[in-house]
């Protein structure tokens, strides 16, 4: 989770591709330069243990967006599932929350 926090922040879509799960992954992963990602905050995290084979991650990734009087700033909360295959860990999809 954090490594895809980081790609994000850092505007790495090949990452962000190499650890989407095949089944789920959209054509176009490159993140939106618009957005400056400025923290994470891990809420809660079940299972994803070495011997686990998948995983839940809930966070709040907190951007902001534009400059001066259009600045904007918020948070994305999302329950994020993963699943490990060949080793490594995969995202699967989200529930976004309110």
């Amino acid at each position: 989770m954090r490594s895809r926090y980081t790609a994000y922040a850092m505007g790495s879509g090949d990452h962000l591709f190499r650890t989407w799960h095949p089944r789920t992954r959209p054509a176009d992963i490159e993140p939106d330069p618009a957005l400056t990602w400025i923290g994470l905050d891990v809420v809660d995290v079940v299972d994803g243990a070495a011997d686990d084979t998948g995983g839940i991650v809930e966070f709040r990734a907190h951007w902001r967006s534009g400059e001066g009087s259009s600045r904007q700033s918020g948070t994305l909360h999302e329950r994020s599932t993963f699943a490990r295959r060949g080793g490594r860990w995969l995202y699967l999809g989200a529930e976004t929350r309110v």
